[in-house]
């Protein structure tokens, strides 16, 4: 029974993750078909690539998609996940270009206004790339170069991309002209920031390190007023030498004035830095949440 069930609940997770993979493909195919082919603004990596030979060649965007993508796979199976993470690429590649090839006859132009067409085919494709992501799989081209950087020098995958697409920029200008890459450069941002806001998230939380004298008043405090835990760490002056105790906690973003308001009735020359995480998972609960 046990084997079964884990069976069951492994096919339901390949499921889904196939299903994201398609809608992310589809999401992106319909920014592209509707927002950037049609003005001529050039997206990033491959498709990016795809568009401006289009512009040359009237070849199907979908198509030289695919057909760039071939040898990035293969660098995606050896590198970055073998097998499983090559059939999962294979079949975004593959979805993505049959998306955009037969989508385009049916959708619209909607706008030729830059700031819409920036803003609305950066954040599809942002989403799109985010679910296709969020599925385990790729749409090969840069985002293969990016989980790269991303495992071997902690990039965010956003920001990898979008420093990796500069060359592409580069020729967009140079076939399109200066404007439409700028264009490009600022929808690149926009899908980097899409993209990273959906795999990160939006942190509603805010963390908060603490350095005072005052330390166990401030942490009573904190426990009895914002019913939050507090971490107390050993540290040392890098100059003096001579032994702190840094608080660490996670408060809600809303709860953050309070902390600091909290920590400035006990100690006005407290050392507070306080910063958004990315993910913040887990913890213990207060006694009287139990």
């Amino acid at each position: 029974m046990v084997t079964t069930t884990r069976t069951s609940t492994s096919v339901r997770e390949i499921i889904f993750d196939y299903t994201k993979i398609l809608a992310g493909c589809a999401m992106i195919a319909v920014g592209i078909d509707m927002f950037l082919v049609p003005n001529q603004v050039v997206a990033g990596g491959l498709t990016g690539l795809a568009v401006i030979v289009n512009h040359w060649f009237g070849w199907g965007v979908g198509l030289v998609t695919l057909v760039l993508n071939l040898p990035v796979m293969w660098l995606g199976w050896k590198h970055v996940g073998g097998a499983p993470l090559f059939l999962r690429t294979l079949v975004g590649v593959v979805a993505l270009a049959l998306f955009i090839d037969l989508l385009a006859p049916l959708l619209p132009q909607v706008t030729d206004d830059r700031l819409l067409v920036i803003f609305y085919g950066g954040v599809s494709g942002g989403v799109g790339l985010a679910l296709v992501f969020r599925g385990k799989g790729t749409t090969g081209g840069v985002d293969i170069l990016a989980q790269l950087a991303h495992r071997w020098w902690g990039l965010d995958v956003g920001q990898a991309m979008l420093g990796m697409n500069t060359v592409v920029f580069v020729l967009a200008g140079i076939v399109f002209g200066p404007e439409p890459a700028m264009v490009a450069l600022l929808l690149a941002w926009v899908v980097a920031k899409s993209l990273d806001a959906v795999l990160h998230g939006l942190s509603a939380s805010r963390q908060a390190y603490i350095i005072s004298e005052h330390h166990q008043e401030i942490t009573a405090s904190i426990i009895e007023n914002l019913a939050r835990g507090v971490t107390v760490l050993d540290g040392h002056g890098g100059f003096s030498g001579e032994p702190r105790k840094i608080l660490m906690v996670v408060v809600q973003r809303h709860e953050a004035h309070r902390l600091k308001a909290r920590v400035e009735e006990i100690d006005p020359n407290a050392f507070v830095v306080i910063s958004s995480p990315l993910e913040v998972r887990g913890g213990y609960p207060m006694p009287w949440q139990h």
